[in-house]
């Protein structure tokens, strides 16, 4: 039955990398500038940002399972609706409505794995990033592929709502409510070191780094497809097979936490904010050859959504008193994806007044570097153990 759950996740996840790879085709229609089809690539988290205190709310009236499915319907509604858009206000709103129900589904998911494999969480809480993994696979290929049978892009998206409705019908049928709505009864264990408080060095650090984690993420993630299709005129297809290679890096989400346990927050964040740096700049500046881009997203995928997001998750809860993990949780949340609500039109902005590489040089390597010096800065030994 969890299974059940995270699959239709992974249907969540393939409308993140849908879009994107269908920005050429949207512009060409509507005459979107640059930076307006980077806002609509990833406006999305700008509803996922927001979404917290409304699914909160429903949380304490709703059940679990009714709410995941509220943000399954609203989801594939928003999805569904993107094709009638009249122009960029309305679609601008479809595609936000899309992050809301992802962060109603979401939030429904992590709760379900936190209190029913007490024994494992951080493999259950793994596994959700896990799908959206498997999701960033499954949707370029996909997607390119319909784009290129149909030759129209609205087919995809049609697609692709249809599936979120199919995901619901699963779930109605095969999810007993006796999983979605476990509470653990374990006892309550005493706060072991961790602040007290918001205010604490390593969670002001961890926020600056979550601002700028989401821009370099999600600059990525809202005009790389772009940038393969209009700067380096990849076919549908090939650009769709590159860009799902950072979906098969995001799968070593499990081992990237299982790292970040182990090891200090300034080695872990560090190191990868440096990595990530360095990979920004291959990406927009090296070889233009399909395999090596194709190697490059992978990395990519492996550094950035394997380590360096779920490991500022987890950091952001080890930097407060155990009583405050939501908060912390809700801190996350927040900033990443808030940052992330405008990562893809400043790099429209930017591309659009200094070109390609400059912006990848800018949005990517520079803030990444920003990043890793930041984490140096982390104090571990007053954090949670």
């Amino acid at each position: 039955m969890f299974g059940v759950l995270l699959a239709s996740y992974v249907v969540n996840a393939m409308d993140r990398q849908l879009f994107p790879l269908l920005a050429p085709e949207i512009r060409r229609q509507y005459g979107f500038s640059l930076a307006g089809i980077g806002l609509l690539s990833t406006i999305f988290t700008l509803g996922m940002a927001v979404a917290g205190v409304p699914t909160g709310y429903l949380l304490a009236r709703f059940s679990r399972k009714t709410v995941l499915q509220a943000g399954i319907a609203l989801f594939s509604i928003g999805t569904a609706l993107t094709v009638l858009a009249g122009g960029f206000a309305d679609m601008l709103v479809y595609r936000a409505a899309t992050g809301v129900g992802e962060a109603m589904e979401l939030t429904v998911l992590l709760a379900i794995a936190a209190n029913y494999f007490v024994g494992h969480r951080a493999a259950a809480l793994g596994s959700v990033n896990f799908s959206f993994g498997v999701g960033a696979i499954v949707s370029p290929v996909l997607g390119g592929a319909l784009l290129s049978a149909y030759r129209t892009w609205q087919v995809p998206m049609i697609v692709f709502a249809a599936l979120g409705f199919v995901a619901m019908a699963v779930i109605a049928v095969g999810v007993r409510v006796w999983l979605t709505e476990h509470r653990s009864a374990g006892s309550v264990q005493a706060d072991r070191a961790g602040a007290s408080t918001l205010l604490n060095r390593n969670t002001i650090l961890l926020t600056v780094m979550s601002l700028i984690g989401g821009l370099v993420i999600y600059g990525y993630l809202g005009m790389y497809p772009t940038f393969l299709r209009e700067a380096l005129e990849y076919p549908a297809t090939t650009a769709g097979t590159v860009v799902s290679m950072y979906g098969l890096g995001a799968l070593a989400s499990i081992g990237g936490g299982w790292i970040g346990d182990r090891f200090s927050p300034r080695v872990v964040l560090g190191a990868s904010f440096f990595g990530a740096a360095v990979l920004g700049y291959l990406l927009f500046h090296g070889s233009h050859a399909v395999v090596s881009q194709a190697l490059l997203s992978f990395a990519w995928g492996v550094v950035v959504s394997g380590i360096i997001y779920v490991n500022l998750a987890g950091y952001h809860v080890k930097a407060l008193r155990t009583s405050l993990a939501s908060r912390a949780s809700g801190v996350f949340v927040t900033t990443l994806y808030g940052s992330a609500a405008i990562a893809g039109s400043l790099m429209g902005w930017i591309v659009t007044h200094a070109g390609w590489t400059t912006a990848g040089m800018i949005q990517i390597s520079l803030l990444s570097l920003v990043g890793g010096v930041l984490a140096i800065a982390l104090r571990p030994d007053e954090m949670s153990v």
